[in-house]
Parts: C-alpha cells; structure tokens; sequence
C-alpha cells in the first residue's frame, strides 16, 4: 500500500484507479443518505482531499465515523478516483478509515472551521497553522529559505554559523538581551545590585547576537563568499507590525565586492527570489492575495520586469523637502512615511538609497572621498519600506580605528576585528535582509507576527 501526500495527488503523480493511503486532519464532514463526506487535509498543500465513505463499506461507521469533527486526525485507505463533484478533481473512495486522533470537546476546540482574527490566532499560535491562511504563508517561508541557500550556493557562497551568544554590538544602538547564568535572586538577597561578570559563566559581560557580521567579515577575509541564516535579538520596546524581538537574518558578505556590485547582487537576489516563489507557490499566493486584497503575483512581477532605482541620500533630502516633509536635519534616517512615499508616489518604483551621511551610520562603513558620507545602501519595496541594508566596509586600518574612537567604541573589545585589516586587509561587502520582513511582503500579511511560527514581542514569549 502506497502512502502519499495530497501534494502528490493534484500534482498527478497518482494515477487514478489506484489504491492508496492518506493520512492527516479533518476540515469537515457531511453525511447524506448513508454517505459521509470528509474533507481531509495533510498540510503539503492548500487543498484538501475529499474522503467518500460508504456506510456499506466500512465497518466502523456507524461507532466511528459519524462521531468525527472538525479536527480528528485519520488514516485513510481507498482508492482515487475523478469527483463527480464541481469544486474537486479528485475524491478518494474509502475502503478503510481509522481514527489515529480524536477532539475531546469539539463545542470548545480553538481552531474551529469559522472565521478567526489575526489577534485571536495569536493567542493559540500552536494551533493555528491548522488554518488555511497560517498553512499557506508557513509553506513559503519554508520554500523561501531553501531559495536562498539555493541561490547563494549557485552564486558560490558558503554558509558560516555565527554566534548567537556574543560580547559584540554590531549596530551599537541597538538594545540587546543580556545573557547571564548568575541566579539573580540570590543576588539580590545577599543585597548586590551588580554583577560580578568575572564570576559568571563566560567571565564577561555577554549579550544574545543583534547581527552576526563581524564574525562574518572574519571569513569573508578567508572564504571570500560567505552567509549567515539565523535567529537574531533585539530589546527594542516596539510593538509595530514590522518589529519583532527575535527574527530570522539572512547576511551575507563577500570580499573584492564594491557598494555598485553588492546593489546589483541583492537586487538580482530578490528577483531570483520572487521568481522561483511565483512559480512554485502560485495556488498559496492566489490564496493570499484574496485573503489580504493584494495582487501579489502582479507585486512581484513588476519587480521582476523593473530595475530598481538609485538615488542619493542627500538628493531624497531634497526630494522631500520639495514636497514639504520639512526635513530640517539633513543627518538622520529617513521616516517610514517617507520611505512610502519615495516608493508610491515619487518614484512609484523599488529604489536604492545609497551614500549616507557618516555620523548616522555604523562605524564600520567605507567613508567616501568627500570625508562626509559613507559607501552605504538601502533597498526600499512599496508598501514595506527596508528590505535590505548594507555597506561596503572599511577596510583601512586608521579609518576605521579612529571610526571607533569617535563613535565611543571600546577598541580593546573589536582587537580581534582590526587583526582583519592589520593582516592581509581586502575590500569587501555585504548586506542584512530581515527575512521576515520578506516573507510579510510575499505573502501581503501586514503584521511580521504572523510569518513567524512563535512570535516573540514585548511581554510576549508565550509557546
């Protein structure tokens, strides 16, 4: 006996007439006229799989079968065959039905068939990817991430795990978990409002990774071509759609590459991404797109079919003050309505902003020639703002050593940093994507909390 998905069957890579073997969970079931009608489904897909059971065929049907409810997990034996019906391709004609799982009170089971928020799903996030909207946007986050290793392994790249427990701020204004293994009530029952770091597991002071790059760097300078793909933190009190505590960070790096081709390499990426994703997730993303009123397809295909445009920073300064944004400081980051309205209605186009203002940037960005800005980048989507952000990094010795004096850096801490300039120093490249943010902009969802499995806010670690 064969055991296939569903995936398989609209797929066709079942043969009618053949019999077969399903397993997965009930959306509902009918019953008329010694008939019930079973809607399955195994999560490889959107669809579901409609079950015929004959009251003359199975055994249990009478003690099993009409006891089962929305929810119940089954394993079904039968074979396939074309539906008579208008809304299914396939039916399968069941020959044995077995109850693997059963819902104990179906009256208070959480993810029943009717329609629930956004809000309320958050509050059972175990079980919502039982839902048809939290199935489809799981299927291409995980389809997303196999593109990406995909791509950039055709591209050459080499994958590095960096650190997740870390002495290293890369942003330096970012707020970060700190990480201690020191019990904290004993501590303040002997009456100590410090902590003795010496004493602590690490012996310094150590925080959860906000960006795994400068450990990246370090490989770059040896691999040439090199990424990271993981969980990264941030004590940011936000509570907006786009933010989160803990999100997932693809970055990558890579030596002999200058600002001019790293903005031709993410662009490239993300066409490569939406592409592939189009094709191979179209039925999720037609069902996305009624479910969130966007034209996804039509989204990505005008990325595809455009190339994104590269404006100066100081030249979207005046961009916006021109339209009345009274942008007094010049040295600042630009507002997420700014960013919109860059995007949908001044160049209604994908744009790269590139060449920051040095005193807003991070310390290890290439100054440029005019001693005022640096060789920076961010790519800006319509309707999202930020998708990717990156520089090419200085590679000099003194730059950056005195970049870090006059940020307030402790050189002492980044000595094994500056060994990447001080022995054998490259140029080199690279840039973060938070993969969330990706993955909320192909699926439409508006709110990052709902591409993630187990969101993780402010007051939230709940699962």
């Amino acid at each position: 006996m064969t055991l296939v998905s569903i995936a398989d069957i609209f797929d066709r890579k079942v043969h009618l007439g053949e019999e077969i073997k399903v397993q997965g969970w009930v959306k509902s079931r009918r019953d008329y006229k010694g008939f019930s009608f079973i809607d399955m489904y195994d999560g490889s897909c959107l669809n579901f799989l409609q079950i015929i059971v004959r009251r003359e065929l199975v055994q249990n049907y009478q003690t099993e079968i009409l006891s089962i409810t929305t929810g119940f997990s089954l394993e079904v034996t039968g074979v396939l065959s074309p539906s008579i019906g208008k809304d299914q391709k396939f039916e399968l004609l069941s020959t044995d039905v077995k109850i693997i799982g059963k819902i104990k009170n179906p009256e208070s089971y959480p993810i029943s068939i009717k329609k629930h928020s956004f809000e309320y799903l958050r509050e059972v996030a175990h079980l919502r990817p039982r839902t048809n909207i939290i199935g489809s946007v799981s299927r291409i986050r995980s389809d997303l991430i196999y593109f990406i290793h995909s791509f950039l392994r055709k591209e050459g790249y080499f994958l590095v795990s960096t650190p997740i427990i870390t002495t290293v701020d890369t942003e330096k204004s970012s707020k970060m978990f700190f990480v201690s293994s020191i019990d904290l009530d004993e501590l303040l029952a002997k009456g100590s409002e410090e902590i003795d770091f010496d004493k602590d597991f690490f012996g310094i002071k150590t925080f959860l990774t906000v960006s795994g790059q400068l450990n990246l760097e370090a490989y770059a300078c040896s691999l040439r071509k090199v990424y990271s793909f993981g969980p990264t933190f941030r004590a940011e009190p936000s509570t907006t759609m786009k933010h989160l505590a803990e999100f997932w960070m693809l970055e990558v790096e890579a030596s002999f590459l200058n600002l001019s081709e790293l903005i031709e390499f993410s662009e490239k990426m993300l066409k490569y991404l939406f592409r592939k994703i189009a094709d191979y997730r179209k039925q999720d993303l037609l069902f996305l797109s009624k479910k969130t009123g966007t034209n996804i397809l039509k989204r990505l295909d005008q990325f595809i079919q455009s190339d994104v445009i590269q404006v100066e920073y100081y030249d979207v300064i005046k961009i916006l003050n021109k339209k009345r944004f009274n942008v007094k400081s010049l040295e600042k980051d630009i507002s997420s309505e700014q960013e919109r309205y860059l995007t949908e209605r001044y160049f209604k186009n994908s744009i790269v902003i590139k060449n920051h203002p040095k005193s807003i940037k991070p310390f290890y960005m290439k100054t440029n020639k005019d001693q005022k800005t640096v060789a920076s980048m961010d790519l800006l989507l319509p309707k999202l703002g930020e998708i990717v952000g990156g520089s090419q990094r200085e590679e000099n010795f003194s730059i950056i050593h005195q970049n870090m004096i006059e940020k307030g850096i402790n050189v002492k801490n980044y000595e094994w940093y500056l060994d990447l300039r001080r022995y054998g120093t490259v140029p080199h490249s690279g840039f973060g994507l938070g993969f969330e943010r990706l993955v909320s902009y192909i699926t439409g969802m508006k709110n990052v909390r709902d591409v993630i499995p187990f969101p993780r806010t402010m007051r939230n670690a709940r699962f």
